[in-house]
């Protein structure tokens, strides 16, 4: 095993290089405050989001701000070799490699740690038995779930995004100038096509993208789910996309892909589970948050064109606004009468997306009537930096 984890280690031998690597500053200084204190950090989002490079950022940060590079150690717990080897061997063999006792402090980053059966309870022990800090990385939410709470009091997860808009300027390497903001819709419609994930914002192929969809159907909910029909599970997942922005119907869903109504909703986790999609519930009193038909986002503005393509380009302008609110705010649609109103936050933020276009009379007098401690139209790409106010 030694031999693979200087693999994984090669800052053990040499100095450790990731200058063309671009730190997405938000999720780095999240990762820097916690550096020094006792808590493990759980990475957490869609597959090839930049989990794994935001943790070579931090080493690389680590070894600069002075830690000897052998107190720092990575593996990839969904590399074969290791598929029975407990997080202490795993453990046990890089502190023999180094010569480090129990109590010298480690800094131990866990990529794909749900691959590692009942890690709850192993991390825990480690934290409570280990001079180590402790970082992991997770694609599906359900699994992170502490079901027997061994982590309670002891853990903070934090989701990476795909990019926003102005993080997907900056991977481009685009300053747009004050003078120069009409050039702003330009490039939005390129970021619809793209999307945000990074390697594919870097080098846009829609094969690339393809390959992603189809890597978490089969790996995260076909393979581990025990599912065995994959091209169900990838209709059902157009049908969704096909429907973003809308309200879902799982009855008319269960109809086309003649399946159950239970299978069908059972799916409709699994996918959220995995980050391929969002749901939205209706604002309102608990029974019709629960009982109305809910809205559906795709987790990315890239991922839905493979799907719709230049159609209805005022979804594209929805979705992004959901997922730029999205974890910042609890977020419900408003609908009354017939008529709505696309995004109502808990503290009662009224905002309706129209992307170069006007409410109609009825929607209109449902903004003016809604009480709400803010309102805002976005109407507009330029618009769009309303929403910065709300990040955290």
């Amino acid at each position: 095993m030694e031999e693979l984890l200087y693999q994984y280690n090669p800052w053990w031998m040499d100095e450790f290089e990731v200058d063309d690597l671009i730190i997405r500053t938000n999720y780095f200084n999240k990762l820097k405050k916690n550096v020094d204190n006792k808590s493990i950090i759980f990475l957490t989002g869609l597959r090839r989001v930049g989990k794994t490079t935001l943790m070579k950022i931090l080493i690389k940060y680590l070894i600069e701000s002075g830690i000897d590079s052998k107190h720092i150690f990575y593996i990839s717990l969904d590399d074969y070799v290791l598929k029975d080897k407990s997080l202490r061997d795993i453990l046990t063999e890089y502190r023999k490699i180094h010569k480090l006792s129990m109590t010298e402090k480690v800094y131990i980053f866990f990529d794909e740690i749900t691959y590692e059966t009942d890690y709850h309870q192993q991390l825990k022990n480690i934290y409570d038995t280990q001079n180590a800090k402790l970082f992991a990385t997770s694609s599906s939410s359900s699994l992170l779930k502490d079901k027997k709470a061994y982590l309670t009091g002891r853990a903070i997860t934090y989701e990476v995004k795909p990019l926003d808009f102005n993080e997907y300027l900056e991977f481009k390497k685009i300053k747009i100038k004050k003078s120069e903001e009409y050039l702003l819709e330009t490039y939005f419609k390129d970021y619809m096509r793209e999307g945000g994930m990074p390697e594919n914002v870097l080098n846009p192929s829609r094969e690339y993208l393809m390959n992603l969809i189809d890597d978490i159907i089969q790996k995260d909910i076909t393979a581990y789910n025990g599912l065995r029909n994959h091209q169900i599970v990838r209709d059902y997942y157009t049908l969704l996309m096909e429907r973003s922005g809308k309200q879902l119907s799982i009855n008319k869903i269960a109809n086309i892909l003649k399946i159950s109504v239970d299978t069908a909703r059972r799916y409709l986790g699994y996918f959220e589970e995995t980050y391929l999609i969002h749901l939205v519930s209706r604002y309102g009193k608990t029974n019709e948050k629960l009982l109305s038909a809910k809205k559906i986002y795709a987790c990315d503005l890239g991922i839905k064109y493979l799907f719709m393509g230049e159609r209805d380009l005022g979804s594209y302008f929805e979705n992004y606004i959901y997922l730029k609110m999205r974890n910042n705010k609890d977020i419900y649609y408003l609908y009354e009468n017939g008529n709505e109103i696309d995004f109502m936050t808990r503290d009662k933020i009224l905002i309706e997306s129209k992307y170069y276009s006007e409410m109609n009379e009825k929607q209109k007098k449902l903004f003016e009537e809604t009480d709400a401690t803010d309102k805002y139209v976005i109407d507009s790409v330029k618009k769009l930096q309303i929403l910065d106010k709300f990040e955290i």
